[in-house]
């Protein structure tokens, strides 16, 4: 079952059916949008109910609005993406843009077109509600799961089965700060679980007979932002009865002891700092403990788990595998794609996918930038269609096609070249991922995708955007949408001041990486100029080529090399501003025209 899959239909888009509590949904922001607009709501009212119903106020003000789309796990399917390419198309920019939590947002969307888009994605199983505010967030899972050779269970059910528990849930609609909830298979990660307020991990544990039982380790009180904290253990096994309780579990204990006074220490994981983790812990044991003698709590397994099954797709008998090959994971392969100019031959390298034990054969298409335009999804539409295969986006916004069989890569290659979508640098060093930045974000100080996108240019000139095993994130702010502290090379925009005059800027850190149920936040390595972050990213990346061993990782090699601050030794040359008469291009950001201003708006913070 998918999101088109739903119960309780009434017909009313084009003849599309919609699910009835996602009619009531958009009938309320109807009336409430026409109270607002009629001056008899109050804005600060009107912009939770807004927030809440993934509707984001944008800097440029006025009825300028971000539409951001809930896609659990990141899973679409061809009548949603062309959906979506309609939407872009008709009240945006013509493109739209995937988020590191597997969202799909677009801007410049007119609030009062805000309740006929959302009757349009509700006729394809889509929905806006609870993608922003303080609410259960977009549920996220790896998105090789049911593809994976690692994988202990496949968690796309589990991730479907808690959105679904959770959407339109009372108890879920004014918590004291958002919540994030990711999925992972294996202990690689992939899903991202050790930095969120609940990070699930599919494990083993031994049964008296020696069989192994497949269930979870939970994480919790993780997130980024400006003070990054690791997610914590919770138990050693939790069993695949007890997972839907323990996470509802841990969102009442964050219900009632978040702090609803100060939004800055609103987050679960301040719990840990003023409760005591131990504390914690022990009262998300007493409200499990609680929930299960409730006479209302079904408990066991979730019905849509039982219904679609959750065997694994790979061997799944290592909970904690050491390393993933060049054939599974090109992230990590640390290769270069050098000694070819075939470009089939350097796509199926960098970006083909391939499970060793049912030979699952999966592809990456390669979304600069994180970017989707109406003809990119209509085409991928199509080419799902064509090949019968599954379609998933990734935490690092691209997308994965799953289910091929290697007759068919050719086509798929041929399929994606048409429309700009073969380049061989799905989660290779070009494939820089980035927040929207001042381009659109209140709180952004600098512009994050346009340093993206020159320092793909400068990796590009310098021969360097094949190299593998290094990412690159990049936030406009301090609250790390982008995810800059758990790259390999992380970028987070701050202003400077240089000659009496205001410049954009960047923290550069260094050496963040997860995985193996670890997570490591990058150590600060020096400022620099917005300008001058390219050729230290080439510095950097160039120094990693040319001196790693054979096999070894980029946290290994910064080690080895003196940290972040011994690397930033060699860079130091570059944190110096020109005057404003010979370099006033220092003075000016990425795709802007005028002077630099650090210009923040009201916080509305939708990540």
């Amino acid at each position: 079952m998918t999101a088109l899959d739903v119960p309780n239909l009434e017909v009313s888009v084009n003849g599309q059916p919609i699910d009835a509590a996602a009619l009531k949904d958009i009938e309320k922001f109807e009336t409430q949008l026409a109270r607002y607009l009629a001056g008899d709501l109050d804005d600060d009212v009107f912009r939770v109910f807004r927030l809440n119903n993934g509707i984001y106020g944008q800097r440029q003000g006025g009825h300028n609005q971000m539409v951001r789309v809930k896609v659990p796990y990141g899973s679409l399917q061809p009548e949603q993406l062309e959906k979506l390419a309609d939407l872009v198309t008709d009240y945006s920019r013509g493109w739209g843009h995937i988020t590191t939590r597997q969202n799909i947002q677009f801007h410049f969307v007119q609030l009062e077109n805000v309740p006929a888009i959302m009757r349009e994605l509700a006729s394809v199983g889509l929905t806006t509600r609870e993608a922003c505010g303080d609410t259960v967030r977009n549920v996220v899972g790896c998105h090789l799961a049911g593809a994976c050779p690692f994988e202990v269970l496949d968690i796309s059910p589990w991730a479907e089965a808690t959105y679904l528990h959770f959407i339109r849930s009372p108890i879920a609609q004014r918590l004291p700060r958002k919540f994030k909830i990711n999925f992972s298979g294996c202990a690689t990660d992939c899903g991202q679980a050790m930095f969120n307020d609940v990070g699930v991990v599919a494990v083993n544990r031994p049964n008296a007979d020696g069989t192994p039982e497949p269930g979870f380790r939970v994480f919790f009180a993780g997130g980024l932002g400006a003070n990054p904290h690791p997610a914590q253990a919770l138990e050693e096994f939790t069993s695949r009865d007890d997972l839907l309780t323990t996470i509802e579990s841990i969102l009442r204990v964050f219900d009632h002891h978040g702090n609803r006074d100060n939004k800055l220490r609103a987050r679960m994981k301040w719990l840990v700092d003023t409760m005591g983790l131990d504390e914690l812990r022990e009262r998300i044991f007493r409200e499990r403990r609680m929930l299960l003698a409730s006479v209302t709590w079904p408990g066991g397994i979730p019905p849509y788990v039982q219904e679609h099954g959750d065997l694994p797709a790979g061997i799944g008998t290592d909970p904690t595998p050491v390393g993933v090959p060049v054939s599974f994971m090109p992230a990590r392969s640390g290769n270069a794609l050098l000694g070819t100019d075939n470009g089939y031959a350097r796509w199926e390298l960098a970006n083909v996918v391939r499970g060793v034990a049912k030979g699952t054969v999966s592809a990456y298409a390669y979304a600069r930038l994180g970017d989707l335009t109406a003809d990119q999804f209509r085409a991928l539409a199509t080419i799902q269609r064509e090949l019968g295969v599954d379609l998933r986006v990734t935490n690092r916004q691209n997308i994965v096609l799953r289910g091929l069989s290697d007759e068919q890569l050719p086509t798929l290659y041929q399929r994606l070249a048409a429309i700009d979508m073969a380049e061989p640098g799905a989660e290779l060093a070009r494939d820089v991922v980035s927040c929207p930045g001042a381009d659109t974000c209140n709180l952004a100080v600098t512009q994050s995708r346009g340093l993206a996108d020159d320092i793909g240019r400068a990796l590009e000139e310098a021969g360097l955007a094949d190299v593998g095993g290094v990412r690159i994130n990049i936030s406009g702010c301090t609250n790390s949408c982008g995810q800059h502290h758990i790259s390999d090379i992380g970028f987070m925009g701050v202003e400077r001041r240089a000659h009496g005059r205001s410049a954009p800027g960047y923290q550069m850190l260094l050496g963040g990486h997860l995985g193996q149920t670890e997570v490591k936040f990058g150590d600060k390595a020096l400022r620099l100029p917005a300008k001058a972050a390219g050729e230290a990213t080439v510095r950097v990346v160039g120094r990693f080529a040319a001196e790693r061993s054979a096999g070894e990782t980029f946290p290994s090699w910064l080690e080895r090399s003196g940290g972040a601050s011994g690397v930033a030794v060699e860079l130091k040359e570059l944190d110096a501003f020109p005057t404003p008469d010979e370099r006033p291009d220092f003075y000016v950001d990425f795709d802007e025209t005028g002077p630099y201003i650090a210009e923040v708006g009201e916080s509305e913070c939708a990540t």
